[in-house]
């Protein structure tokens, strides 16, 4: 086991996030991680979702189809940036002993998706 003392704020990434606080209980830092590897796995598969949307053609209407698809790699681009800058808000929350941000993703991940959904369903009535 390593016994050295963690890296210095002024040399861990984001700054913005170890630059503050103190070092907090491990199990919460990297219970945090795990919330955002999560959401990282949810925009990888939003986008590979739209990407096999629009590669296999389902017997979807295209203009529909190409909607929903993009709908859903721009939704996955979102959700992977908005994850980065939610891990760091809580981060930073724990690390000053502050309570957590309000969660940001679920509201606008829920209306992507039923919007897609109808998209798809329109995209299958129209065809």
């Amino acid at each position: 086991m390593d016994d050295r003392p963690s890296p210095p704020a002024e040399r861990r990434f984001p700054r913005s996030v170890y630059g503050h606080g103190s070092e907090p209980d491990p199990r919460f830092s990297l219970a945090n991680e795990r919330t955002f590897l999560a959401w990282i796995r949810t925009s990888l598969a939003l986008v590979a979702g739209g990407v096999a949307l629009e590669a296999l053609a389902a017997g979807i209407h295209p203009a529909f189809r190409l909607a929903a698809a993009v709908l859903l790699v721009v939704t996955g681009a979102v959700v992977a940036a908005v994850a980065w800058f939610s891990w760091s808000r809580v981060e930073r929350s724990i690390r000053l002993s502050r309570p957590l941000p309000a969660p940001s993703l679920g509201l606008p991940l829920a209306l992507a998706v039923l919007v897609t959904a109808v998209l798809v369903g329109a995209g299958m009535a129209v065809a």
